[in-house]
C-alpha cells in the first residue's frame, strides 16, 4: 500500500446546463477559458503547486474531451508511478451499476482508489472553478485546530448568499451553525465547495450515509459531521475566485483578463497555470489588423479589428471584421467585414462574410429564461452561421444552419436556433 499524506478528489462530472449551448457536447469543466486554458487546468495547477502529488478526477458527463486534455497529467506534472492523477469514471461493478449521483455518492463510490493511498487526508475540489489557492496553507490550518472537516469560506454579498452554503462561526472560526442555500441567510461566509476532511471522518460518513438517495456534501456530509459533534472549521478566503457557472459570470472573468491590471492574473510567475499545449503555427497579424487590450492565442491570423476580446489558439479573423467585447474559441473563424459585439463563439465555428452578431435592443429569451438572461449572443461549438445575416442579443445559435433557418435573414433578440443531429 502506498502512503500519501494527502490527496485531491477533484469533481468534474458536471454538465454545466447554465452555460446553455457551450456544454452541450462538452462537461464544464473542459470548457475553454482565457484563450488558452481549460477550466479544470486551475484546480489541477493549485494542485501540483501545493504540493498535491495524487489526484482522482471524477468525470461522468461527456468525458471524453476532458479525458483527452488531462491524459496522463504530463502538464501538471503528474504522470506519476506513485499517485499523480486518475480519471475516475462511473462503473459496473458486482452490485451493479450507477451513474453519480451526488457530489458524496461520487466520493463514496470511488472508496477503493482513496483507501489505496491511505491517506491522512482528503481534499475536495470542484472541477469549474477560476481561482489559486495554496492547499498546503489549507492543510496547515486543518492540522492546528484538530479538525475533521475545514471548509474554505469567503465573504459575498448578502443579496447573493442564498446561493450557497453559509456558515456560522464562533472567534475561533469553529462552525457552530451550517446552512444549505438558505432562503434567509444569518451570514454571508459562504462554502467554496472545497473540503479538507480527515480520512476517518470522511470514511466513516460515506459508508453510513451510503444509502441515501443523491447523497451530497453540503446538504448530507457535512450537517451529518456537525450532528455527530465533529469539529468544522471555516478556512477563510480573501483571493479571487469565480464560480464560471452561467454565460454571464463566465464572459465577465473572460473581460477581467484583458484589463491593465487584471483581478486575477495569468502571468505570475511564481503560481503558474499549466495546461495541455498544443503544436500549431505561430501567430500571424496582417498589416491591416487593429488590436487594443485583447488576449491572443497561439496560431491566431487577425487581418481585422480585435476590441477587448479574448481570442484562443488558431483563430482566423479576416478583413474587414470587426470584435469587441467578446470571446472566440480555438478554431473559429470571423468572416470578411462583419461584426461581433458582445458574444461567446464556441470551438471550431464559422461566422460567415458579412454578419453582425450582438445587434437590436435585449429581449427576454424564447429558449431557457434561467440560462439565457444577458446581452451576450452565444454560439456553440461546431457551429455554422451562414453570410449575410444579423443576429441580436441574448441569443443562442448550435449546429449548421443555413439562410433558410432565418427569417428575413435575421435572428431577433431573445431568438434561438438549436440544431441537433442537423435538425431544429
Amino acid at each position: 500500500m502506498i502512503k500519501k499524506e494527502m490527496i485531491a478528489m477533484l469533481l468534474a462530472g458536471g454538465q454545466g446546463s447554465r452555460l446553455g449551448v457551450l456544454t452541450h457536447n462538452v462537461a464544464k469543466p473542459a470548457v475553454s477559458f482565457g484563450g488558452k486554458y481549460r477550466i479544470i487546468d486551475f484546480p489541477l495547477s493549485n494542485c501540483i503547486n501545493s504540493g498535491v502529488d495524487t489526484v482522482g478526477v471524477l468525470t461522468q458527463y461527456q468525458p471524453l474531451r476532458l479525458n483527452t486534455h488531462i491524459g496522463i497529467g504530463i502538464p501538471w506534472d503528474l504522470d506519476r508511478n506513485m499517485g499523480g492523477v486518475t480519471v475516475l469514471p462511473p462503473y459496473e461493478n458486482a452490485a451493479g451499476s450507477d451513474w453519480y449521483s451526488g457530489t458524496a455518492n461520487a466520493i463514496y463510490q470511488n472508496l477503493e482508489y482513496m483507501e489505496s493511498y491511505n491517506p491522512d487526508y482528503v481534499l475536495i475540489l470542484s472541477g469549474d472553478h477560476i481561482y489559486k489557492m495554496d492547499y498546503e496553507v489549507m492543510l496547515d490550518y486543518h492540522k492546528a485546530n484538530n479538525a475533521d472537516v475545514t471548509i474554505a469560506a469567503m465573504p459575498v454579498s448578502m443579496e447573493e448568499a442564498s446561493r450557497f452554503g453559509i456558515l456560522i462561526t464562533d472567534e475561533h472560526s469553529k462552525v457552530t451553525e451550517f446552512e444549505e442555500k438558505p432562503k434567509h441567510p444569518r451570514s454571508n461566509l459562504a462554502s467554496m465547495g472545497i473540503y479538507i476532511f480527515s480520512w476517518k471522518v470522511l470514511r466513516d460518513s460515506l459508508l453510513e450515509l451510503s444509502n441515501v438517495a443523491g447523497c451530497d456534501f453540503g446538504k448530507h456530509i457535512i450537517p451529518h459531521v456537525f450532528n455527530n459533534g465533529g469539529r468544522i472549521f471555516s478556512y477563510e478566503y480573501n483571493g479571487y475566485w469565480k464560480d464560471v457557472g452561467t454565460l454571464e459570470s463566465y464572459w465577465e472573468a473572460n473581460m477581467g483578463l484583458v484589463d491593465i491590471i487584471p483581478e486575477f492574473n495569468l502571468y505570475e510567475e511564481y503560481w503558474k497555470i499549466y495546461t495541455k499545449g498544443d503544436i500549431i503555427t505561430p501567430q500571424y497579424i496582417a498589416s491591416t489588423s487593429v488590436i487594443n487590450k485583447s488576449i491572443i492565442g497561439e496560431g491566431v491570423e487577425i487581418y481585422g479589428e480585435v476590441n477587448n476580446s479574448v481570442i484562443g489558439a488558431g483563430v482566423v479573423i479576416e478583413e474587414g471584421a470587426v470584435v469587441n467585447d467578446s470571446i472566440i474559441m480555438k478554431g473559429s473563424r470571423i468572416g470578411a467585414n462583419s461584426k461581433v459585439n458582445k458574444a461567446i463563439i464556441a470551438e471550431n465555428s464559422v461566422v460567415g462574410k458579412d454578419c453582425e452578431i450582438g445587434a437590436f435592443e435585449f429581449c427576454e429569451s424564447k429558449y431557457d429564461k434561467k440560462v439565457y438572461n444577458c446581452d451576450l449572443a452565444v454560439i456553440g461549438e461546431k457551429t455554422n452561421i451562414p453570410e449575410g445575416v444579423v443576429i441580436g442579443k441574448n441569443t443562442a445559435i448550435l449546429g449548421d444552419t443555413t439562410i433558410e433557418d432565418y427569417v428575413d435573414r435575421q435572428l431577433l433578440s431573445g431568438d434561438f436556433i438549436v440544431k441537433v443531429g442537423g435538425r431544429l
